[in-house]
């Protein structure tokens, strides 16, 4: 590769149903239907989708561009879902100026209207992939990301050579009474912590005031507190169950509550969700927060998914898991079948 090109990664397409886009077209308009029109439409909106990833993979960590790719390759995945999704929808029923007001199937018709609206809803959950992209390794350290423990140890890091840093420079400054050939500053650095000093209201001012320190050293503990929690959290086991009128999933990969209900919830089972952090996707089908303890607890307060068993989801993961009992006891070293029998005393 020729020095300062850069390597960008291929684009994963997936296929349109251009059967299905015609028949749509031919329900719903007297204008012909362009052959291949659907596949142009789709690939345009994926190389856009693609052209956000390649400028935010400019602008942040190198760390972050495997998940960039990752959320590219679902919305390119979830995008073609969608559009075939729709397609088959539009070609249920004709149009009323097709079709003519004649014996129209005005039933048919509402449902393929609602289906529509259930299809357009995936379409909006989709294109907010599109904000995600954008916002990759722009914030905080999410608990989703699964290297998150890898970026705040990296972080860690920088906050302890920062306090190691400032430390030794408030030592040279005392020793020297002054910054000039301070080892650890570049002069850029040296000129910008005069100035403070020169302009502090301190008496006795130093490079780096004691409160920095302090805080520096606060974020340091709350660095490692949030590691501890996201290691055991990791290597804890979680136990779904099933309760009147649907079923719960632990998604690790996901790292998500999921709530799948086997009808439509009525209106006081939808605000009791949304009134403990739940939030439905469309794309998954199902009623979901993040994965943690919080979610676990506000689980153990809604009784419309309230376990079969008659405990709470709380109770359901201090249980060991059966699964991993079971191979745990297949995976154990079996006993010597032919080890010679114990003596029997003698009569």
């Amino acid at each position: 590769m020729a020095r300062g090109t850069k390597e960008v990664e291929p684009i994963n397409y997936y296929p349109i149903n251009e059967a299905a886009a015609r028949r749509a077209k031919e329900m719903n308009s007297f204008y012909d239907y362009k052959e291949g029109s659907a596949t142009e439409e789709y690939r345009d909106m994926v190389d856009k989708a693609a052209a956000l990833a390649e400028r935010q993979k400019a602008r942040v960590d190198p760390m972050y561009h495997e998940k960039i790719d990752r959320l590219l390759d679902t919305y390119a995945r979830k995008l073609a879902e969608n559009m075939n999704h729709g397609y088959t929808i539009d070609a249920r029923v004709p149009s009323v100026m097709i079709a003519g007001p004649a014996n129209f199937p005005v039933g048919k018709k509402e449902k393929q209207n609602q289906a529509r609206h259930s299809n357009m809803e995936e379409w909006r959950h989709i294109q907010g992939l599109l904000e995600k992209i954008q916002s990759t390794g722009m914030g905080g350290i999410s608990a989703d990301d699964p290297a998150a423990i890898e970026k705040l140890q990296k972080k860690l890091d920088g906050l302890e050579r920062s306090q190691l840093i400032m430390k030794e420079v408030n030592a040279y400054y005392r020793k020297h009474k002054t910054l000039d050939g301070c080892a650890l500053l570049s002069p850029e650095q040296i000129e910008q912590l005069k100035s403070a000093m020169a302009s502090s209201y301190r008496s006795s001012p130093k490079p780096f005031e004691s409160y920095q320190l302090t805080n520096n050293n606060a974020e340091i503990r709350r660095v490692k507190e949030r590691m501890e929690q996201l290691s055991r959290q990791a290597e804890r086991e979680f136990s779904g169950w099933d309760f009147d009128g649907g079923h719960v999933e632990m998604n690790r990969e996901d790292n998500r509550l999921q709530v799948f209900f086997d009808g439509k919830p009525d209106a006081d089972t939808r605000a009791e969700l949304k009134g403990n952090g739940f939030r439905w996707a469309p794309s998954v089908g199902a009623w979901q927060r993040q994965l943690t303890d919080n979610a676990i607890r506000a689980a153990d307060r809604l009784d419309c998914i309230k376990p079969l068993s008659g405990e709470k989801p709380s109770q359901l993961q201090k249980k060991p898991s059966i699964l991993k009992a079971m191979q745990e006891h297949e995976t154990e070293p079996h006993r010597e079948t032919n080890a010679p029998a114990k003596k029997q005393p003698e009569r």
